[in-house]
């Protein structure tokens, strides 16, 4: 016997990751030129190159014998100082090297705050909509899960509707700025308000509301964006971070948690993350990839590519009459299906070998969400066929 709720985990996986590996065979059968992947969000452009030479740097250097043995659990101490030093430096977030708990990426991150937060009976809210794992990571926290939508058309967050679901369980708040899958990014008018509701509603408990503030995509914006540094507009909150979009590391797995100095019970939360991390099975983060994170912390790849993509498809999806969220961030866009059943949407595009997910697993049924963060030739193949589905669909408006 096995566990059952494992057991379907392991059968079922994300909508994306089903896409990608359906994409995979395919170009398999048809070739991959001919199979035109818009599904998941993996980063193809390199690195800085500042990455690549920390690495021959490190591996050829004196301490190269040594550079693969175990660090301490939260992270190499050079590593959490140098990326601490750095946040002060870009946010004056007055933070130490003690604050920081380096994590296999975000996901890690998020795990570890989860458990090391949840009581029995305890719940976390996720504004939809929102990155289909976050469900998962919350049940295997031993929380319910409370989803509250964002507004409507800006998908800015809904503090009233917030204020609503809010009740003396919720031990948390799950924020994505820039957000996956609509690219959003909450300006600091839009937090304030969350904040002060979270201050007014802690205070009404008698508990801290922890806002777990998830940010892969801190550094991937356009058009001068500012991403407020929401430890400064919330004083309870902790941060998960990833390098695997901002620098195009996806496959190394390496991010930390953040406990800002003046978060509630800051000692007992960092080791309840601790604590929570050794028990999923944390020994540490890559021992190499600390010291490229650290080198590298605030760098960012290329982005050039990703904001020409954005524009391009924008430009001429809502030229065809598709209906778009243009993304202030991230390199995602949320696309309006032109049928009620955007799963549908999405398996008629497969028959024309354009792949892109539905977003009912992010909790925002009617809409396609579409991974621009492909070289500028797919985006370029993949206009015609996207203007193939216009007309499939009687769509009025012209292919700019």
């Amino acid at each position: 016997m096995v566990s059952e709720t494992m057991r379907q985990l392991g059968a079922n996986g994300s909508p994306m990751r089903v896409l990608f590996e359906y994409g995979k065979k395919r170009a398999a059968e048809i070739g991959a030129e001919n199979v035109l992947d818009l599904s998941l969000g993996n980063p193809s452009v390199p690195p800085p190159a500042r990455v690549n030479d920390v690495i021959r740097e490190e591996l050829s250097g004196s301490m190269a014998d040594s550079i693969h043995g175990y660090t301490s659990a939260p992270g190499d101490i050079e590593a959490r100082l140098r990326i601490a030093d750095s946040l002060n430096r870009r946010f004056g977030a007055g933070c130490e090297a003690d604050d920081l708990f380096l994590t296999c990426g975000a996901a890690p991150a998020l795990c570890a705050c989860l458990r090391g937060l949840c009581c029995p009976g305890d719940a976390f809210m996720v504004i939809t909509p929102y990155f289909s794992e976050y469900k998962v990571f919350i049940h295997g926290a031993g929380a319910e899960v409370i989803e509250v939508p964002a507004a409507e058309k800006t998908f800015l967050l809904d503090v009233d509707a917030v204020g609503r679901a809010l009740t003396p369980s919720v031990k948390g708040v799950i924020i994505n700025s820039p957000n996956n899958p609509s690219g959003v990014v909450y300006p600091r008018e839009n937090l304030e308000a969350l904040a002060a509701l979270l201050r007014r509603k802690g205070a009404e408990y008698g508990a801290p509301i922890y806002l777990i503030s998830d940010e892969p995509y801190r550094e991937i914006v356009y058009d001068g964006v500012e991403v407020p540094w929401v430890p400064s507009v919330y004083e309870n909150t902790l941060v998960c971070y990833s390098y695997s979009k901002s620098v195009s590391l996806p496959g190394e797995r390496i991010g930390y948690v953040l406990v800002p100095p003046g978060a509630a019970d800051h000692d007992a939360v960092f080791q309840a993350v601790a604590g929570a991390a050794r028990a999923i099975g944390h020994v540490n983060a890559p021992a190499l990839f600390q010291r490229v994170a650290a080198a590298c912390d605030g760098l960012t790849s290329d982005l050039t590519q990703y904001a020409v993509n954005r524009d391009r498809l924008y430009r001429s999806l809502t030229g065809m009459g598709f209906e778009c969220v243009k993304p202030d961030g991230t390199f995602y866009m949320m696309v309006k299906s032109p049928e009620p059943d955007a799963a549908a949407f999405s398996r008629r595009a497969m028959e024309l070998d354009l792949l892109f997910p539905d977003t009912g697993s992010f909790a925002c049924p009617g809409y396609v969400r579409i991974a621009y963060c492909v070289p500028v030739e797919r985006v370029e193949k993949a206009i015609p066929r996207f203007a193939k589905l216009a007309a499939m669909y009687g769509l009025r408006g012209k292919t700019q």
